[in-house]
C-alpha cells in the first residue's frame, strides 16, 4: 500500500516537473499544435452533437480520457507521438462513420458564407409576406391536384446548398412559382417529368434534375427512384423534398432522410412555411415575424 502511495506521488512530482519543463522550452508552434488539437476535438464533438450521436459522443470523450490517462502515467506504453495518433485514429474513425453528414456540414458553411456575402453587397431579395403566401399557396395546390391524378412529382426546397452538377443536370428555368407551371412540368408526357424540379425561395430555379439516391436499405421497398432521390438529396444537402407518389398519389415530405408520408395541407402548409421563414431576408422577417 504505502510503496503504491509512493509510487503515484513520484508520478504525479515527474507530471509537475514535466509541465515545468513545457513551460520552460515553450515555442509558439506549441500553441498552433494545441489549438490544433482542440479544434479537431471540438469539431468530433460537434458533428456527433448535431447528428444525435449522444451515446457515441460520450464513448469518444471517455477513450480520450483514458489515453490520456495512460500517456501520463504510463509513458512506456504511449510515449512520443503515439497519444496523438491515438486520438487522430479515433477522431478519424467517427467522422468515417458520418463522412455523409461532414460533407453536408462543410458545403452549407461554404454556401452560408456565399450568402452572406451577398447580401453584404445589398444584393438579396426582398420578398412582401403576400407573395411568399401566394407561393406557398401553389405549391400546395400543383401537389394537391397532381396527388388527386396520381401524377408522381419530386420537389426539392433549396437553400442554395445544392450541388452545382445538381443544378446543371436540369434545365435551368429561373421563373416565378405558379400552380400551372409545376404540374405542366410533371406532365407524364412532358420531356422533364422524371426528374427533380428545384425551387429556390421565390422562383423555379430548374426542372428535370437528377438527384443521388440514398444508399441505405432500411427504407420500404414501396419506394421508388423518385422517393430514394428524394431521400438521398437530403442526405448531402440542407434541403427538404417533396414528392407524390405516382401508383398511390400519396405525398411525402423528406427532412435530412426522414420521411413523412400522407402529407395533409397542414402539414405541407408547415414544411413550406418553415422553408420561407429561413429564406427570409432580416428586414422580411421583420415586416412579417408576426404572421409566421
Amino acid at each position: 500500500m504505502r510503496m503504491g502511495l509512493l509510487s503515484a506521488v513520484a508520478q504525479w512530482n515527474k507530471l509537475l516537473d514535466g509541465v515545468v519543463v513545457f513551460f520552460k522550452e515553450f515555442q509558439i508552434i506549441y500553441c498552433v499544435e494545441i489549438l490544433l488539437f482542440f479544434a479537431l476535438i471540438f469539431f468530433v464533438s460537434k458533428v456527433l452533437r448535431e447528428n444525435d450521436a449522444t451515446k457515441l459522443m460520450v464513448l469518444y470523450w471517455v477513450l480520450l480520457i483514458i489515453g490520456g490517462c495512460v500517456h501520463i502515467f504510463d509513458e512506456n506504453l504511449m510515449k512520443g507521438n503515439v497519444f496523438l495518433f491515438y486520438v487522430l485514429l479515433i477522431s478519424a474513425f467517427m467522422l468515417i462513420l458520418f463522412n455523409v453528414e461532414v460533407k453536408k456540414s462543410l458545403w452549407d458553411v461554404h454556401k452560408a458564407s456565399e450568402g452572406a456575402e451577398k447580401t453584404q453587397g445589398g444584393n438579396a431579395e426582398v420578398h412582401s409576406q403576400a407573395e411568399t403566401e401566394r407561393c406557398i399557396a401553389n405549391i400546395i395546390k400543383a401537389l394537391q391536384n397532381m396527388s388527386k391524378n396520381n401524377v408522381g412529382a419530386l420537389l426539392v426546397l433549396s437553400r442554395g446548398s445544392l450541388p452545382k452538377q445538381v443544378i446543371q443536370s436540369g434545365v435551368t428555368i429561373e421563373s416565378e412559382i405558379s400552380t400551372q407551371l409545376i404540374e405542366g412540368i410533371f406532365f407524364p408526357k412532358a420531356p422533364l417529368h422524371d426528374g427533380a424540379t428545384i425551387i429556390h425561395g421565390h422562383k423555379i430555379q430548374a426542372a428535370g434534375c437528377f438527384l443521388p439516391l440514398t444508399q441505405k436499405t432500411s427504407y420500404p421497398k414501396e419506394y421508388g427512384t423518385r422517393h430514394r432521390a428524394a431521400i438521398g438529396i437530403t442526405e448531402v444537402a440542407n434541403v427538404i423534398s417533396l414528392v407524390v407518389s405516382e401508383e398511390t398519389g400519396i405525398i411525402s415530405i423528406v427532412k435530412q432522410g426522414n420521411v413523412t408520408r400522407y402529407a395533409d395541407y397542414d402539414m405541407l402548409m408547415d414544411a413550406l412555411r418553415d422553408y420561407y421563414w429561413q429564406e427570409m431576408t432580416a428586414n422580411d422577417k421583420k415586416r412579417g415575424g408576426g404572421n409566421r
